[in-house]
């Protein structure tokens, strides 16, 4: 059964701008600008106000109208980018070798990876465009991702807990790698 009409609505906070054209939304705030495009879903994104914005759904089945709730989050999730920012913490875990690591230089830098349960072979992993990469000072293996954009530190955070899988064990008693301890908006992160 198709519901009429689907309605959501965004508040947007002072300092903030969202426009939409064409189902392509654009958040400026003062960390930056996000672009993101929701031409794969039948929506209309309507501005009503100065601090509000609709995203109505007409005729949406059951698995449509819930694709207006993703949609709405991914917006907010861009408010807080570029108001706040996101940070992942993620943490090196090893029972006997001591894992390596060495961040390059830049905005979105080289991450080399060396001695993975005692391995000659160095991982190098390219963080996403807009991803900063930063051990952390006093705290014993710990790195923290940030950027604006939470699906590029998030994808950023797999693609460091991916390179250290550990292959051809027991992975209940092999358990080295990197892994997300706490993730969020800066300054409000939650630990796993």
């Amino acid at each position: 059964m198709k519901t009429v009409l689907s309605s959501r609505t965004v508040k947007i906070p002072k300092g903030v701008t969202v426009s939409s054209t064409s189902r392509d939304v654009t958040v400026t705030g003062p960390r930056g600008e996000l672009t993101k495009s929701f031409k794969h879903v039948k929506l209309a994104i309507i501005r009503v106000g100065k601090s509000t914005i609709r995203v109505d759904m007409w005729f949406g089945g059951r698995k449509q109208i819930a694709c207006l709730r993703t949609c709405t989050a991914h917006i907010e999730n861009m408010i807080v980018g570029v108001t706040k920012g996101f940070k992942y913490v993620l943490r090196f875990a090893y029972a006997h070798f001591p894992i390596n690591v060495q961040i390059g230089k830049g905005v979105s830098p080289l991450v080399e990876i060396r001695n993975f349960l005692g391995e000659r072979r160095v991982r190098r992993i390219q963080m996403l465009p807009g991803v900063t990469a930063e051990l952390a000072d006093g705290i014993k293996d710990t790195m923290y991702l940030t950027g604006n954009d939470i699906e590029l530190v998030s994808r950023s955070a797999a693609l460091l807990h991916q390179a250290c899988l550990v292959r051809n064990k027991d992975i209940r008693k092999f358990l080295d790698g990197i892994y997300v301890s706490e993730k969020g908006p800066i300054g409000a992160t939650k630990p796993i």
